[in-house]
């Protein structure tokens, strides 16, 4: 442990904490004072860091004497309060640990003793699909259709909430992972009980198993998100091991005009980030414009960390912080202790608090940003509203001319509720947009959008407009206080009238959970080899993932969402086409049903109220009837099923030697994958739906699971033979080594034969020949998921060369033991 004496006791509202006293290290330490806010957050960390977990005085010396210019070479160890899991992710780390209690006892020890020691919170929202939509059953029979699909995992999450301490599980239904976190679970403080003494008290901090786990920044609290396998050290108690950043600070300035929103922001703040590059660097956000700025304006841009590259984007705690704190039902004992701890440690953010010294900086005046969507395939690729049409063009001919071969099929196309839908298809054409969702982490924290997109709703309702109705239109709140105040505000009804329905609580379209395409659209779609659209509230549109059938997916604001369900296109233009006519015939443009800043801010003052955020979470983890309903496994180990296609024993543990085996050299290798820039682990382990005649759908129909259950590679990642399998498997690779294709084929070596990738990897392995990866730039951007590192590791590949990582898949790639090699600059 280190030397330096900061612990000292806090008084507030009459009980005594104990602290780690960043001003007292200060008198010991230089140069504390002009620290980023992330910093010091963790110099505390350290300075806090019990025996056993390597910590040392250099350690702490090295980071209060940080070099804003000096390029990372100092390792720290960053021990989090806790951490963040959801199902998709969440699933394989409980098998993970499940299967280290089998290894456990068959050593001869105690498969008790295999526990989480930190605080665990999992939050079920990344398995409901949109099947049923512009129907008021919506909401009840996707929930249906998710417990039937998913009733095994959700029982084995049960077992690991009996069977394992400090391991909660928040039920489907209730809402999107972080924004349970925003609204409930996270602490600011984080608070550790201890018998006989004071309790201790320290900033809260976290890692979890989704990269937008960084949406909690805006709250304050430090935390990123990681690979599953970091994410079980940190459980056990293991530090996570980093390197001292560099900070890019981040200025806002001025104030948002009228017609821009948080989206609008967060898309202009990711592309100037992505250019300036941030990849391992932290972010956080200083200056004027932050006291102008909503708690969820800022959730908003902490959320999309990821899509920039950033380790974490944060702001600091301040008043905005106390506020949100009291109006989201926080106990008020929380929340003076938060105001107390923060200002006793200068971490308290004020106009007159000094600026931080910081790596570089990047300035915003909030007035200059516009509303914009970003698309077709990458978040970082901001269109202004007014270019969309001529980009759309641009994109549409340039896909026309690289691609020679109908869109592949997905699914069995059978959804429901879409009425209509025959009698206008034959209208369809290229640019058609056939998905509009309200979805996703990002956008539906924040009620100042969703209002605005109720009440362009209830405006353009008013004037006789509607959804297309090829559009499969969706609302997936984020959390039950959504539901509430849109309800309280009489904004429900609207949404309704043009289409969004409610048809769950959790990511859906986002994640690729969007559900197959009605019958009459899709068949127009294949046969006629159409480039569709969807725009989301999202915060991902990487190919492949929102629909195997829609080419092109465009990020907009809720309120644009809704415009482009109106419209039905993306080749309109906004600012001189109508977006459709009212029931006397005369053109309506967008600026006409275009909610004001006013209406939207009076709105929210009126519907919004503190008590729906204590009614939602007063049986957070109680669940409905069919969660209290699933059987519950009982023992400290699991009692796996060889028939199961959804849980499988992990098999990493299976005669694992007593020590390493040493490391070789990979010799007489070949290339199984050689894919160019942005490749993200989307492209690597798909999430979505997949087909029959692929080798995961070929798996289950050996085993007698019909094409309507497969479900998602998603809710299989319990199964490691399910996973191998899609891995690379996305429909939109583009492997070199198989020219001229689409999909998870690759040609093998020598004999030159074209073939599935997971055929190939087993001729490979039966031939002992090693495999590697070569790839471009921001190889393994996107998602944290830890499946893109351990479907390659059990396909043979033992390392990856590419121009660079993103940071989360170069450290699982290590996690799981395959070598990520970077090319020297210009090669």
């Amino acid at each position: 442990m280190n030397s330096f004496d900061a612990r000292q006791t806090l008084t507030v509202d009459g009980r005594d904490y104990d602290y780690w006293s960043l001003p007292a290290a200060a008198a010991q330490l230089e140069g504390i004072d002009r620290l980023p806010y992330s910093l010091r957050i963790l110099l505390e960390n350290l300075l806090r860091t019990e025996d056993g977990v390597g910590v040392s005085d250099s350690d702490v010396r090295a980071l209060a004497s940080w070099d804003p210019g000096r390029q990372p070479d100092t390792e720290i160890a960053f021990t989090p309060a806790r951490v963040l899991l959801q199902d998709f992710t969440g699933v394989p780390a409980v098998v993970d640990l499940a299967s280290m209690r089998d290894a456990m006892r068959q050593m001869g020890g105690d498969p008790a003793k295999i526990n989480p020691l930190q605080p665990v919170d999992l939050v079920i929202d990344h398995s409901v699909q949109v099947d049923e939509f512009r129907s008021r059953l919506a909401l009840e029979r996707n929930i249906e259709l998710e417990y039937e699909r998913n009733s095994e995992r959700y029982a084995f999450l049960r077992w690991g909430q009996g069977a394992f301490e400090n391991f909660t599980a928040v039920p489907p239904g209730t809402g999107i992972v972080h924004q349970i976190n925003l609204e409930y679970l996270a602490r600011v403080a984080f608070i550790r009980e201890q018998a006989g003494a004071n309790a201790q008290v320290y900033p809260d901090t976290l890692v979890g198993t989704d990269s937008h786990t960084t949406m909690i920044n805006g709250l304050g609290v430090l935390g990123w998100g990681v690979g599953g396998i970091e994410a079980e050290a940190a459980m056990l108690g293991q530090p996570v091991s980093m390197l001292i950043p560099q900070v890019v600070g981040f200025e806002l300035t001025g104030e948002l005009h009228a017609r821009a929103t948080a989206t609008d922001l967060v898309l202009r703040v990711t592309e100037m980030l992505r250019e300036h590059g941030v990849v391992g660097r932290f972010v956080e956000f200083f200056g004027a414009g932050l006291s102008r700025l909503s708690l969820a304006d800022r959730a908003t841009i902490g959320n999309m960390s990821p899509e920039f590259g950033s380790t974490c984007a944060i702001f600091p705690v301040d008043a905005e912080t106390l506020r949100y704190l009291r109006f989201s039902g926080r106990p008020t004992e929380l929340v003076n202790l938060v105001e107390a701890y923060y200002k006793e440690q200068g971490l308290f953010h004020t106009e007159s608090s000094p600026a931080p010294r910081f790596s570089s900086t990047l300035q915003l005046d909030l007035g200059d940003v516009v509303p914009a969507l970003a698309g077709p395939r990458r978040p970082q690729d901001r269109i202004p509203l007014t270019d969309v049409q001529q980009t759309f063009r641009r994109e549409l001919s340039s896909l026309r001319a690289g691609s020679g071969t109908p869109a592949a099929a997905s699914g069995d196309g059978t959804a429901t509720s879409a009425t209509a839908v025959a009698e206008a298809v034959d209208t369809l054409t290229d640019g058609s947009v056939v998905i509009a969702a309200i979805t996703s982490c990002t956008n539906t924290s924040n009620p100042s959008v969703m209002v605005a997109a109720g009440l362009l709703a209830r405006k353009a309702a008013a004037r006789g407009l509607t959804s297309k109705p090829w559009v499969k239109t969706s609302l997936a709140p984020g959390s039950k206080v959504v539901t509430r105040y849109l309800g309280a505000a009489g904004l429900d009804s609207d949404l309704e009238a043009l289409g969004f329905h409610t048809v769950g609580y959790g990511c859906t379209t986002c994640i690729g959970n969007s559900g197959p395409l009605p019958e009459d659209v899709l068949s127009q779609v294949q046969e006629r080899d159409l480039v569709v659209a969807s725009v989301l509230s999202g915060n991902r549109n990487f190919e492949g993932r929102i629909n195997n059938d829609v080419k092109m997916n465009f990020l907009a604001s809720p309120p644009l969402v809704v415009a482009y369900a109106i419209a039905g296109r993306m080749d309109w233009d906004p600012e001189h086409e109508p977006i459709g006519h009212d029931t006397d015939g005369v053109p309506v443009m967008l600026d006409e049903i275009w909610p004001s800043h006013d209406e939207i801010a009076e709105t929210v003052h009126e519907a919004v109220r503190s008590e729906f955020f204590r009614q939602t979470y007063e049986e957070v983890y109680e669940g409905d009837e069919h969660w209290r309903s699933l059987p519950t496994p009982e023992g400290e180990v699991f009692s796996w099923s060889d028939d199961s296609t959804y849980i499988r024993r992990a098999p990493y543990f299976d005669n694992m030697p007593a020590e390493p085996a040493p490391v070789t050299d990979i010799t007489g290798g070949r290339c199984l994958v050689k894919v160019s820039d942005s490749v993200t682990t989307d492209h690597i382990s798909p999430a979505g739906g997949f087909r029959p005649e692929t080798p995961a759908g070929q798996y289950l129909l050996e085993r007698g699971v019909e094409q309507r259950a497969f479900n998602s590679y998603g809710s299989r990642r319990g199964n490691h033979e399910i996973m191998v399998r899609g891995t690379f498997a996305n429909v939109r690779l583009r492997n070199q080594t198989a020219p001229g294709t689409e999909g998870g084929f690759t040609r093998h070596f020598p004999s030159g034969e074209q073939m599935t990738i997971h055929a190939a990897s087993e001729r490979y392995a039966a031939e002992g020949t090693p495999l590697v990866v070569l790839a471009g730039k921001e190889y393994g951007s996107g998602s944290s998921r830890d499946w893109a590192a351990k479907g390659p590791r059990l396909l043979g590949v033992r390392a990856a060369i590419a121009e660079s990582y993103e940071r989360i898949h170069r450290s699982n790639l290590v996690g799981m033991g395959i070598l990520p090699l970077q090319y020297r600059d210009g090669e």
